[in-house]
């Protein structure tokens, strides 16, 4: 089908989608709250040879902030997010978005035993294929596992096992596809199946590990009781909020089911949910410049300019699709935590660098605790890049200060490393 709507450019397409992402706005008015409904969604993640991922997003809209103000908006008392599952990946959400959640959980729990339901809309794979090969081999054990988090809760998966034997099945896996990766403990499987099915949610971190307790004990009341929405309502909300989130989209960056997509759904379904939004004027179709896909602009998105410098998670949601990062900004981004080191071509833990509305450059950066440093390993511009040493050597100061580190030592040999360190 031919593209339809009016035409928008690159930059248009860029500038919309920065501006609703945060960056449009004044920088450093420490506003938490505000940054995050405007990404509505903070990924997790356990890589922290800087600092944990899901602290990144914020500090880049918002500049120095309480980090510890964070984990009490996610794990404290009187907490404003919840852990739940955005697509396949772990995230934090806001406490608005629980009901919204709760078609997942049970489609989830229908997973585990109807091998015909979609993957793309419920629980990991790592769930699904535990549990079936769980309840085969030891009926009433998730029963257990419940009863011992009822009685003694808060747990962590390792505290979870009902005879405290942390055990994994000792027969070859039969289910290829789990890979060794997900060859988790029984109350793992068991607990996690919990908590995708909304029965535990997590209660807090202890050294980042999950600790999980009955949902009913976490969650304050009135968010248990709110009332839930339709399956189809809650996917056009949660579309609607990856909408606000994108500024200007595909279909399959708002909800494609594509592990990169702003919230998957089922290919017929997202494109079902897609013409509903259209239809009621909350989705406007455009045509973005040298794209070939149809996309969509959210009906309050406007284009502005772009003032902003920001070095970015590669876990932020502005960044986290990479193909989208690909045709917006021009910037072929591939995270390499995963890969050989002598195959690495940018370093291990690389940022983009934000600067206005461009990405100008790579930056590897270290947090060496031990020296209280923050180390710069390797620096790579972009072809024709604009100067931005002095600005990149500002936003490195903001970050060594809101880390807690006292150095910044640039170990990179490179001409831009060389410029760098002098601006350091």
């Amino acid at each position: 089908m031919a593209a339809v709507g009016e035409v928008v450019s690159g930059a248009e397409a860029r500038r919309i989608a920065l501006g609703a992402q945060g960056f449009g706005e004044p920088r450093g008015d420490g506003d938490v709250r505000r940054a995050i409904g405007q990404v509505g969604v903070l990924q997790l993640d356990s890589v922290n040879v800087l600092c944990r991922s899901h602290y990144l997003p914020v500090f880049s809209r918002v500049g120095n902030y309480s980090r510890a103000g964070l984990d009490e908006l996610s794990w404290g008392a009187d907490r404003e997010l919840f852990e739940y599952f955005w697509g396949h990946k772990a995230a934090l959400l806001p406490l608005t978005a629980y009901p919204l959640m709760r078609w997942r959980m049970r489609a989830a729990e229908r997973q585990v035993w109807d091998e015909e339901l979609s993957p793309d809309v419920t629980a990991p794979w790592s769930v699904v294929a535990g549990m079936r090969r769980l309840t085969a081999e030891q009926p009433g054990y998730v029963d257990q596992v419940l009863k011992l988090v009822t009685e003694k809760g808060p747990l962590t998966a390792g505290e979870a096992s009902p005879d405290g034997v942390r055990r994994k099945r000792s027969d070859p896996d039969p289910d290829p596809t789990t890979g060794k990766m997900w060859n988790w403990q029984d109350a793992k499987i068991a607990i996690e199946y919990l908590f995708c099915t909304g029965q535990v949610t997590i209660a807090s971190r202890r050294h980042f590990e999950r600790v999980y307790d009955l949902t009913e004990r976490v969650l304050p009341a009135d968010v248990l009781n709110a009332p839930e929405p339709t399956a189809d309502e809650a996917r056009r909300e949660l579309v609607r909020i990856a909408a606000r989130g994108l500024g200007v989209a595909t279909l399959k960056e708002l909800c494609g089911g594509s592990g990169q997509a702003h919230f998957p759904l089922p290919a017929a379904t997202g494109r079902e949910v897609i013409g509903e939004l259209v239809e009621a004027g909350d989705l406007i179709p455009v045509r973005v410049e040298g794209a070939k896909q149809q996309a969509y602009r959210w009906h309050e998105a406007e284009d502005h300019p772009i003032d902003a410098q920001a070095l970015l998670s590669p876990f932020d949601p502005l960044i986290w699709n990479r193909d989208r990062t690909h045709h917006l900004f021009d910037f072929f981004y591939r995270i390499s935590i995963y890969t050989p080191a002598p195959q690495r071509i940018h370093g291990y833990y690389v940022l983009p660098f934000l600067l206005d509305d461009q990405l100008v450059a790579r930056v590897d950066l270290k947090a060496d605790r031990q020296s209280s440093t923050l180390v710069i390993p390797t620096l790579t511009p972009e072809p024709d890049a604009p100067d931005f040493i002095e600005q990149l050597a500002a936003e490195l100061h903001l970050m060594a200060n809101w880390l807690d580190l006292e150095h910044l030592q640039v170990t990179a040999t490179t001409s831009a490393a060389r410029a760098l360190s002098r601006g350091l």
